[in-house]
């Protein structure tokens, strides 16, 4: 893959995106609203500079839902509840519809209670984690997100796919300074950048992946034809087993906790990959939480140490050369200003692929 061609991109506005996913969504009878609530999931992603599930990820949700693999009109239900928990059945529906609202129902919660947990079983792909605490934190809420995803990692020293990527999301909110967010795979690199680095045309790092006897490898293909990911830190030596560790965790809160598939039974977010030959669930998994600071400490007291905290990050002496420590969110934040003014730069491929999409469904791209 050395020597490839320049990445040839094109760059569309991120409304104009957005009202072209929307208008793809609109088309398989998903209801106006939340055809809107999905499309907004998938440029908040865009604007953010996780190119992997924004509007890359459209081409597999149409490809679902014309197969009828997504249910466009869920009824979700709520299987138990408390005070400050829920357990929610999403129908099969967009994960992009079902995660905002199993959200919104644990921020309500902790509004009310102080805390607010809601797992969710029988729901699709979520999109990115982060945009989940992101609505939390608009109402100086603490935000927590994590689901379950296809099978795509191998546990430390195995040598085929057993656990998803499972992000993890967690944001509070600063008063001066922005706010601190985390979000992230529980892998060494999301799935998603494997699929970008095909479609650029280039090698993977070490470290991200094996094939499928095992070896580490750069090449994508390699990965994606039976090979795996592998867990954060990769290696033993390399902490790979407190990756394969959160992975563990976050599959549990969102799928045994909630009734959903775990582990190598998560059904697949793409046609092309195999179905798992038994089920021990309905659907993938979700977890959210919530948690309102004035449970716990003054909240501009609370705010006002997270400005501090991220002023002494900040005032860090560099590690030669580099500019200093980043602040967890900073490379977002950074994206989000120059994506939100300049326009999302999208590769080719990618662009074929909504150009495909507008064919099939009539909906203008360009």
């Amino acid at each position: 893959m050395e020597g490839a061609d320049p990445v040839d991109t094109r760059t569309y506005p991120a409304e104009h995106l957005r009202d072209f996913a929307r208008g793809v969504f609109a088309h398989f009878q998903v209801p106006d609203e939340d055809a809107a609530l999905a499309a907004e999931v998938l440029s908040c992603s865009d604007l953010r500079g996780i190119e992997s599930h924004g509007v890359a990820r459209l081409i597999t949700y149409h490809d679902m839902l014309a197969a009828g693999r997504i249910n466009p009109r869920p009824k979700i239900r709520v299987l138990r509840e408390s005070a400050s928990t829920a357990t929610l059945d999403g129908d099969n529906g967009l994960g992009l519809v079902v995660g905002p609202r199993a959200n919104q129902t644990a921020i309500h919660k902790a509004n009310f209670a102080g805390t607010g947990w809601v797992s969710v079983c029988n729901t699709n792909h979520y999109g990115i984690a982060g945009y989940y605490v992101l609505e939390a934190l608009k109402q100086d809420i603490i935000g927590w997100s994590m689901t379950n995803t296809t099978s795509l990692v191998a546990p430390l020293w195995g040598a085929e796919r057993m656990l998803g990527t499972n992000p993890i999301a967690i944001g509070f909110p600063g008063n001066e300074e922005p706010d601190i967010v985390i979000d992230m795979a529980t892998c060494a690199a999301a799935y998603g950048k494997i699929e970008i680095a095909t479609r650029r045309g280039e090698a993977i790092p070490g470290g991200w992946a094996i094939d499928a006897d095992g070896r580490e490898t750069h090449d994508p293909f390699a990965m994606i034809e039976d090979g795996a990911l592998l867990p954060l830190g990769s290696q033993r030596e390399q902490g790979g087993h407190k990756g394969y560790c959160l992975a563990l965790m976050v599959d549990v809160l969102s799928t045994v906790l909630s009734g959903a598939n775990w582990g190598p039974f998560a059904p697949p977010f793409a046609l092309q990959q195999k179905i798992p030959e038994r089920s021990v669930g309905k659907g993938i998994g979700h977890f959210f939480g919530a948690m309102r600071i004035d449970s716990f400490i003054d909240l501009d007291e609370f705010k006002s140490q997270i400005d501090e905290y991220v002023r002494s990050l900040r005032g860090t002496k560099p590690a030669a050369g580099t500019d200093g420590p980043l602040v967890p969110g900073d490379p977002e934040r950074e994206a989000e200003s120059v994506r939100a003014a300049r326009g999302i730069p999208l590769v080719m491929p990618v662009v074929e692929d909504l150009q495909t999409i507008s064919r099939a469904t009539g909906v203008p791209l360009d």
